[in-house]
């Protein structure tokens, strides 16, 4: 696909109303603006951007990763933003299964399904990643999100992609659930 920006924003929060309570939580969100090829007409068929997603997922999810320095990655999510000449489904078909699958392995391994975001949208628009804990779904201290605004994307005919991760739960996260520490982390949610 032919990609027309990338950028990183990196977030990294130290306390909560004066509160700390350990390592910092570093949020990487890496954005991928690229051509949408079906923009412009209907296709029965999403079958170009479900293959062309292996190429930027590897893109965004390395460059998330390398953002992260030295903290693993706990927490992962998705999204994408399709420009007004595209339908939402060209942001769904961008990350797909594929997609996902290289989240997975370029993080170091995840059970649970990656939360994800689509939308269809002019540029200048904030998108909110959701993000969740990488190996159990029900990891309540991970349930966050990252909120990233495409000041000049996507145009009508592209669809921003975007991979978010983490590197812990919410600072001071206290309102019960399974822990990290508890999760069996066998079947991606408990």
């Amino acid at each position: 696909m032919e990609v027309r920006k990338i950028y990183t924003s990196v977030e990294e929060s130290y306390s909560e109303l004066g509160q700390a309570d350990g390592l910092p939580l570093r949020k990487v969100g890496v954005v991928a603006v690229v051509k949408n090829p079906l923009a412009g007409q209907y296709h029965e068929s999403l079958q170009l951007l479900i293959d062309s997603s292996h190429e930027i997922a590897q893109l965004v999810t390395k460059k998330a990763v390398e953002a992260m320095g030295d903290y693993p990655v706990e927490s992962y999510g998705k999204a994408a933003v399709v420009g007004i000449n595209g339908e939402q489904e060209h942001g769904v078909a961008m990350l797909t299964t594929i997609f996902g699958n290289i989240l997975r392995d370029n993080v170091g391994g995840g059970k649970a399904w990656v939360s994800s975001m689509t939308k269809r949208a002019s540029t200048g628009q904030t998108v909110d990643v959701p993000l969740a804990y990488k190996d159990a779904l029900y990891v309540r201290s991970h349930y966050d999100g990252m909120s990233l605004t495409l000041h000049d994307a996507p145009l009508p005919d592209e669809i921003a992609v975007i991979c978010c991760v983490a590197n812990r739960g919410r600072i001071n996260a206290r309102v019960g659930g399974i822990t990290k520490d508890e999760a069996k982390k066998e079947d991606g949610l408990v």
